[in-house]
């Protein structure tokens, strides 16, 4: 894993995180992970900040899933307020969740707004893996085309479409990848054709050995893959996998809700209507809420086939805080807010890359941004050490990012939707001071 905590290095901890470290280990056992070579130590959060148990200030610039910020009042009180009245399932008739969904289904477009409809889960990996049982069962088809550094997910099937987890967890067996659109490496004017002829010949491949197409499922800012952010790149590819008989899946998880700047919805982006849109992480500022939005053609026959339900997913305090936090995003303008921190942070960097010739790229949209470092710029050869040693660097100035890609060279910048001024001025000083150590 990226910019995880290597135990070897254990010994070079204070003894205090040492034994916290320790103790975790021997508790959750080996699957879990740490960021950092000196793991953080986190007891408070308000807005853009966090605080360790000394009183140490942090800025995080990475936490995405806190969209509107670290224990935002307006959510917290409407989690409280709902969680002190009532806390059950989808089996009775509830107006917070009808409400909810009839807030956001015209934010879709298309014919998800026309008619579509909506279905809760608890998490984006189950709401990835809802979209992708719907798309078999709608298709008969039981293929799925990903991008090659995807990741969807942590149940077993979204396991097997999350190509970034590593070789030594398999991908699915009628799982198929494709090249992302990568504008740094790539010819820019040809990103969104070659993505389609690639989809089209992986969608020949599950055909001829037997099966088909059921879906092509990105994430439209293609976070895992190293940050790629060219509008239109996909139109295409949704039109070769409708043509090979699949549905298309935009997974906003990441990439929704408003923080591309550009668009609430990173589909929108691409000017693609999908058939199913999945969301997750920054959709309740925390708690535990997922989902779904679908046409109305393609969840039919499922629903008629079988039914669905969801113990947590969609209970009365999960609408609360996904409409709290919808409520948050539209009455504080924070799409806005997105895109005008995002273009002065990505500034700030490219007055960087004048000075350190390690900046291969700056790119991104709103607040979701990737610096590739590169030990050559004419040869554009990734330096993954470089990435790291910034990423480890800034944590010792209390600012949080991380890296991604699968060269591991690219910087991870995808901060509450709530930075400010002052946010981005702490993030671009720190940067500039460890970038002249790190690439001097």
């Amino acid at each position: 894993m990226v910019n995880s905590f290597n135990a070897d290095s254990m010994a070079a901890l204070d003894p205090a995180r040492r034994a916290a470290v320790e103790r975790r280990q021997r508790l959750l056992g080996p699957a879990y992970r740490l960021f950092y070579q000196n793991p953080v130590e986190l007891r408070e959060g308000r807005g853009t900040r966090l605080f360790d148990s000394q009183g140490h200030e942090y800025l995080d610039a990475y936490n995405n899933v806190v969209s509107v910020g670290h224990c935002h009042p307006h959510v917290v009180q409407a989690v409280h307020r709902q969680l002190s009245t009532l806390c059950t399932h989808t089996r009775y008739i509830q107006e917070g969740i009808l409400d909810y969904a009839e807030t956001m289904l015209p934010s879709y477009g298309g014919r998800i707004a026309a008619g579509g409809h909506m279905m809760f889960t608890c998490t984006g990996s189950e709401a990835n893996d809802l979209a992708l049982r719907i798309a078999k069962h709608a298709t008969g088809k039981r293929g799925i085309i990903i991008t090659e550094e995807a990741y969807h997910g942590n149940s077993d099937l979204t396991a097997g479409i999350s190509a970034s987890l590593g070789e030594a967890s398999p991908l699915g067996e009628w799982v198929r990848t494709v090249p992302a659109p990568d504008s740094y490496l790539g010819n820019p004017d040809a990103l969104g054709q070659k993505m389609a002829e690639d989809v089209t010949r992986q969608a020949w491949h599950l055909k001829r050995n037997g099966d088909g197409l059921a879906a092509f499922i990105a994430d439209s800012l293609f976070s895992s893959d190293g940050v790629f952010a060219t509008p239109g790149v996909l139109k295409p590819v949704a039109d070769a996998v409708r043509a090979a008989g699949g549905l298309f899946v935009a997974d906003e998880v990441q990439s929704g809700f408003g923080r591309s700047g550009d668009e609430f919805w990173g589909f929108q982006r691409h000017g693609i209507d999908p058939d199913i849109v999945s969301m997750g992480k920054p959709m309740g500022n925390g708690y535990p809420v997922a989902g779904i939005a679908v046409v109305p053609d393609v969840v039919e026959r499922f629903g008629r086939d079988t039914r669905y339900f969801n113990t947590f997913g969609g209970n009365g305090v999960a609408m609360a805080a996904a409409m709290a936090t919808l409520q948050v995003v539209r009455d504080e303008n924070l799409q806005a807010n997105a895109k005008a921190m995002g273009e002065k942070i990505q500034s700030g960097f490219r007055s960087l890359a004048a000075r350190f010739p390690g900046i291969g790229d700056v790119r991104g949209a709103g607040l979701y941004i990737g610096v590739e470092m590169v030990a050559d710029r004419a040869t554009k050869a990734a330096d993954a050490d470089a990435a790291t040693r910034i990423v480890n660097g800034l944590r010792e100035k209390r600012v949080l990012i991380s890296a991604t890609g699968p060269r591991a060279n690219v910087l991870k910048i995808r901060p509450p939707l709530v930075f400010t001024d002052a946010d981005v001025d702490w993030l671009l000083r720190a940067s500039a001071e460890v970038m002249a150590e790190v690439l001097a």
